[in-house]
């Protein structure tokens, strides 16, 4: 059985999210939250909430799913929406600078 959960807007590059992504991918579940706990990355910290999020929804729907018989089938970062904020530059101009937000995927799949 599969088990989605999706996180919008989060305040973080897509570029970020995705590394730290990469190391959790095809990971057991149990697994993934002890590299995302002593990864130093600002980007750990959505993804452990979003793993933690997907493991209560699974136990919720299906009492007899445990965490050891989880894990991350598919995870996708894409970009969301970009904040537009502008910087003083020499000769009296504004520069645009972006403020990137993610939109992060998550899917959990039993083992069998």
């Amino acid at each position: 059985m599969e088990y989605t959960v999706v996180l919008k807007f989060a305040r973080n590059t897509p570029r970020k999210l995705r590394y730290v992504a990469d190391m959790i991918r095809n990971k057991p579940v149990p697994q993934a939250q002890q590299i995302l706990k002593f990864t130093s990355k600002r980007a750990a910290y959505f993804l452990i909430k979003l793993v933690n999020s997907a493991l209560a929804n699974a136990t919720n729907k299906d009492a007899e799913v445990a965490a050891e018989n989880l894990k991350i089938s598919k995870i996708t970062v894409g970009d969301g929406p970009a904040f537009k904020r502008f910087r003083a530059a020499s000769m009296g101009r504004g520069v645009v600078v972006k403020k990137r937000t993610s939109h992060v995927t998550l899917t959990l799949q039993t083992i069998k």
